[in-house]
């Protein structure tokens, strides 16, 4: 009778470890696989069962390891818009697992705050765009947070468009120049920092998202005020809402980790407004406000770029950053001014980005409205993002860049600049170039009269004899026509290596 009892026992126990074949989130019906690479499939079994994966002619098989957990690396696929299917098999009781309509083509991550997730339907210019738009498909991540990292998302990939006005506009153009189909994850949250998609592992590399989990870990009442609202009824309340999508970490527990390693071209970053609300960062009050600030933005995303191409396992796993529009609501009478704390000090850190490889900066400073957070003109910023795509990912010999300053001379009283690609130098409305600021060692910094010739921009001023440095763009709105014969508008910049005014506290 003991034996008997114990071998029940044994048979229960034995059940409870068992494992359903199950594959990752992001493989459902519809989906985009990537092309020209290697691409993961990967999910759960019993431990030791035998795996078999059958796509478009392949067939790769593997061992479930003692926590359950398989994964399995298909050859590269050129891209193709004949659809397929995929056949996953245990070789036990468990029934296959069956996908149709697969195509292949570019996966792109979209990823950011709220006007990443800002949506279409007030543009009509990006409207416009659905009755020619083709072969996009879309993978929405639902708007969660989680207190450790999450193996699993809801959603399923669609035959659809994204909802938002970046990612769509992004995918259309894109998928008009590589002619193979284009998939969207989506993945954004307004008012969600930096640190808000960063893993809890960060902490061992940047000083201030360590002290930042340190308050978070301590702070049980946030702790409990964020379980409480996961467990309680839905929709939740706006309050709720903005509550949880604030915090740190919890955001790329529940939004980003689960979608790795899904092979991937790389990630349109449409972040930074949460983390403008300093200079120097980690300022007391609001408690939303304590992150990077935009002064250690640069690092911040530099590190997290690393981390993320780590956990992706992909060294040139690519990141298109766009950079901060024109917007000066709270300085709205130094809009233009060059030494106003502003936004332009996040746009210099965004473009920190450009130091690591496979990475670009989407120039935005033509764009924007100086009141509203959210401007609509959301069309060229898809735009700009499907060149950067299609120079550095696709290998068109395309013009991807405005005018990018390299070179300072002095000529007497004149200052000469050059840029990079400035073929066809000139401006948007056939002015003088504007945004062009001069200053000798007083940080005293006045106008400049810019003057094109040829490749190069002269500048002077009747108020300096000796300028010295030079600012542009280096505004929160600042007016600007300078463009090159694409019609790309030129990259803000500095040459001082003046400090900003610490006037936080």
């Amino acid at each position: 009778m003991i034996r008997i009892k114990f071998c029940a026992i044994f048979t229960v126990l034995a059940a409870l470890v068992q494992a359903e074949l199950k594959t990752g989130s992001l493989f459902t019906d519809h989906m985009v696989l990537q092309r020209d690479m290697p691409a993961p499939v990967w999910g759960t079994a019993d431990a030791g069962s035998t795996i078999t994966v059958e796509i478009a002619g392949q067939k790769k098989t593997t061992v479930t390891d003692s926590s359950n957990h398989w994964k399995i690396i298909l050859d590269p696929m050129s891209g193709s818009l004949q659809p397929f299917k995929m056949v996953v098999s245990s070789g036990s009781t468990d029934p296959e697992i069956h996908y149709s309509n697969i195509l292949i083509g570019d996966v792109w991550i979209c990823s950011g705050q709220s006007n990443m997730q800002f949506g279409y339907g007030g543009i009509p210019e990006i409207q416009a765009l659905k009755t020619s738009a083709k072969n996009i498909r879309t993978f929405e991540v639902p708007r969660t947070v989680a207190f450790t990292e999450r193996e699993s998302c809801e959603g399923t990939w669609k035959n659809a468009f994204p909802g938002s006005a970046v990612a769509f506009s992004f995918a259309y153009f894109l998928e008009q120049a590589a002619e193979v189909p284009v998939g969207i994850i989506l993945t954004c949250w307004g008012s969600s920092s930096i640190e808000a998609w960063m893993p809890r592992d960060m902490t061992q590399t940047l000083p201030h998202f360590k002290t930042m989990m340190e308050e978070f870990d301590a702070d049980t009442g946030t702790r409990d005020k964020i379980q409480a609202i996961l467990d309680g009824p839905k929709p939740w309340s706006r309050q709720e809402d903005i509550f949880l999508r604030r915090q740190s970490n919890i955001l790329y527990n529940a939004m980003l980790a689960p979608l790795a390693p899904y092979a991937c071209r790389g990630l349109v970053w449409y972040q930074g407004e949460r983390n403008t609300q300093s200079m120097f960062g980690m300022i007391k009050e609001p408690w939303f406000s304590r992150n990077s600030g935009m002064l250690k933005y640069g690092d911040t995303l530099q590190q997290w770029m690393l981390r993320l191409r780590k956990e992706w396992g992909q060294h040139d796993f690519h990141f298109l950053v766009v950079m901060l529009p024109g917007y000066a609501k709270d300085i709205l009478d130094q809009a233009e001014d060059p030494a106003a704390p502003s936004w332009a000090w996040m746009r210099e850190s965004q473009l920190q980005a450009l130091e690591l490889p496979n990475t670009a900066v989407a120039n935005l400073i033509d764009l924007g409205d100086a009141k509203n957070i959210h401007p609509k003109d959301k069309l060229p910023v898809g735009q700009r993002l499907a060149l950067l795509a299609q120079r550095d990912t696709l290998g068109i010999d395309v013009e991807a860049q405005g005018p990018v300053f390299q070179t300072l001379k002095k000529k007497g009283n004149t200052l000469v600049l050059s840029f990079a690609h400035s073929d066809g130098l000139t401006t948007s409305d056939g002015e003088a170039p504007k945004g062009f600021w001069l200053s000798d060692d007083s940080r005293e910094w006045v106008p400049a009269d810019a003057t094109i010739k040829g490749q190069t921009i002269v500048l002077q001023s009747a108020e300096l004899k000796k300028p010295l440095y030079v600012r542009y763009a280096f505004a929160g709105k600042p007016q600007v026509n300078l463009i090159n014969g694409a019609g790309l508008p030129a990259y803000p910049f500095r040459t001082d290596q003046f400090e900003p005014l610490n006037t936080e506290q």
